[in-house]
C-alpha cells in the first residue's frame, strides 16, 4: 500500500498480522499473503480516522524477551512516547535498555506495535527502520512534538 512514509507491504494469516515491510526490504520467504483489513486500518490511521488497531497480531516467530518487550510497547497510547529505560524498567529488567533497543529495531509489526514511540531518554528520536523522517512524520500525527 502507498503511504505518507513510502511503500508499506502488510502481511498476514490466519493467526493475524505477521509483518509490515517498508519500501525495499525484503520480504520472509514463507511470506503469507496480503492482508486487506491491516491496509484498511493504516489508511485510517494516515488518515487522522484511526487511533487504535482491531486486527490480531502474529509475533509467533519473536523470541520471549522480544516479545515482551513487544507486548509492553503496544500498550503506549497514541499522542504519547516512552524511552528505551523506560521501557526495559516495565518489562522487569532496568539494565537492558540495548537489549529493548534492539527489540524495537527488529519489530516485525511497525505502526501496529508502535516502536516510533520511543524515544532515547535525552529526549532524541533515536533510529527508526522506516527511516527517522518517518519517526518524525508519525510522531507529529499523533500531535507530538519533535
Amino acid at each position: 500500500m502507498d503511504s505518507p512514509i513510502g511503500a508499506l507491504r502488510v502481511v498476514g494469516g490466519g493467526a493475524g498480522v505477521s509483518r509490515v515491510c517498508f519500501a525495499g526490504e525484503p520480504l520472509p520467504i514463507d511470506a503469507p499473503s496480503d492482508y486487506p483489513a491491516a491496509a484498511q486500518q493504516l489508511a485510517e490511521y494516515f488518515a487522522g480516522e484511526r487511533r487504535d488497531f482491531t486486527v490480531p497480531l502474529d509475533l509467533r516467530g519473536v523470541t520471549a524477551f522480544r516479545g515482551l518487550v513487544l507486548r509492553e510497547l503496544a500498550k503506549v497510547p497514541y499522542g504519547r512516547t516512552t524511552t528505551y529505560a523506560e521501557l526495559a524498567r516495565a518489562v522487569g529488567n532496568p539494565k537492558a535498555v540495548r537489549a529493548v533497543g534492539s527489540a524495537c529495531a527488529t519489530n516485525p509489526l511497525p505502526l501496529f506495535i508502535p516502536c516510533h514511540r520511543v524515544l532515547r531518554s535525552d529526549g532524541q528520536l533515536g533510529g527508526y527502520r522506516g527511516g527517522v523522517q518517518a519517526k518524525r512524520y508519525l510522531l507529529e500525527l499523533e500531535g507530538i512534538d519533535v
